[in-house]
């Protein structure tokens, strides 16, 4: 037997294993990178836009149109100046009744506001941070922001500063509201509506490694393993995936957790993906209209792309794809490749397909 003065600090050094175990699940993390006033400011953004979607106006649109089309909502996600303003311009020019456009800009970060059709459209912001939940945070506010603005946005595409667009407008929107073929419809009818655009991948390298890095155990039994999923953080979702997105309470308490092992961690890549594959599989394309290259990727960024890459071979190459959608918008170009980009917006980019 130990004398009675040893036996406190020997059970106290024996539970210390104990304590390294069990604490992910039991103690509050020490940074929570989303305040409370934030999380409850976007709760009742997301409570007013649920609430407005319960009751949509009938078949008269905010423009005074009757059978008004539906549209596309531009959700720009930004932390610098949307150098390529320009370009989207040209992209979105004579299309003003089919489009909207949201900018959530870091406000913790210097940028010079666009004008033209990107003036006025930046919504309430919050700081973001790369591979933090505060970036899932500003995705949902992008898309209660566009959802509860107008009732006719049906698709939201997620946009980076750093995307440029391989197709004009009219493709895009063309692609996207396509009716199934004839020949589709007759076969299964049942299996036609609008899809949302997201990758969702469940067999991919590392995937444990990030599983477990908020702790062991931690995100269950919300989220077993079987269930995650990983993907492109770019998106293009309908409207009641959209919906069904900032509704969630349950799966978002475990993805807002901050990680323990930061080199695995990449909430923004898994909450999406995980949450409608959970909800909706089906109504999911899994895999995305983005297109990155990892070839030569450095520490977590995809190849970035320089003004000596830009030709018309490069935005033919990145237009190609497995699926049966040419990949719309393309990533990651530096700032510099814009006036290349331009001198082929009419002949190559924007050329009716």
């Amino acid at each position: 037997m130990f004398p009675t003065p040893f036996v406190l600090p020997f059970a106290l050094l024996l539970s210390l294993p104990l304590v390294f175990l069990f604490a992910p699940r039991i103690l509050p993390p020490k940074d929570v990178q989303i305040s409370l006033p934030d999380e409850l400011d976007d709760l009742a953004l997301f409570r007013r836009a649920t609430l407005a979607s319960l009751h949509p106006p009938g078949s008269v649109s905010r423009l005074g149109t009757t059978n008004p089309k539906p549209k596309i909502a531009f959700l720009f996600l930004t932390n610098t100046d949307l150098h390529f303003a320009p370009l989207w311009e040209r992209f979105f020019d004579g299309n003003q009744q089919l489009y909207n456009i949201y900018i959530h800009a870091d406000p913790s970060a210097k940028s010079t506001p666009p004008g033209g059709v990107f003036e006025n459209r930046f919504i309430a912001a919050k700081k973001t941070e790369r591979a933090s939940p505060t970036l899932i945070s500003a995705e949902r506010r992008l898309l209660a922001t566009a959802l509860l603005d107008d009732p006719l946005n049906f698709y939201f595409a997620l946009i980076s500063q750093h995307c440029i667009p391989l197709h004009s407008f009219r493709y895009v929107y063309h692609s996207l509201f396509a009716p199934p073929s004839s020949t589709e419809s007759t076969r299964n009818p049942t299996q036609f509506r609008f899809r949302s655009f997201i990758e969702i991948l469940s067999d991919e390298p590392q995937l444990w490694d990030r599983y477990t890095a908020r702790g062991k155990n931690v995100m269950l039994p919300e989220v077993p393993f079987e269930q995650f999923r990983v993907g492109s953080q770019f998106f293009i979702l309908t409207r009641p995936h959209a919906l069904m997105v900032i509704k969630d309470r349950r799966l978002w308490r475990k993805f807002r957790l901050p990680c323990l092992n930061t080199d695995s961690c990449y909430p923004e890549e898994h909450y999406f993906p995980t949450l409608l594959s959970m909800e909706d599989p089906n109504g999911c394309s899994h895999y995305t209209l983005t297109r990155v290259n990892w070839t030569d990727s450095t520490g977590g960024h995809p190849h970035t792309y320089g003004p000596a890459d830009v030709s018309p071979e490069l935005v033919s190459e990145l237009r190609a794809s497995n699926s049966t959608y040419s990949f719309f918008f393309a990533r990651k170009f530096t700032p510099d490749c814009l006036k290349p980009l331009m001198d082929i917006t009419d002949k190559v980019i924007f050329k009716e397909d």
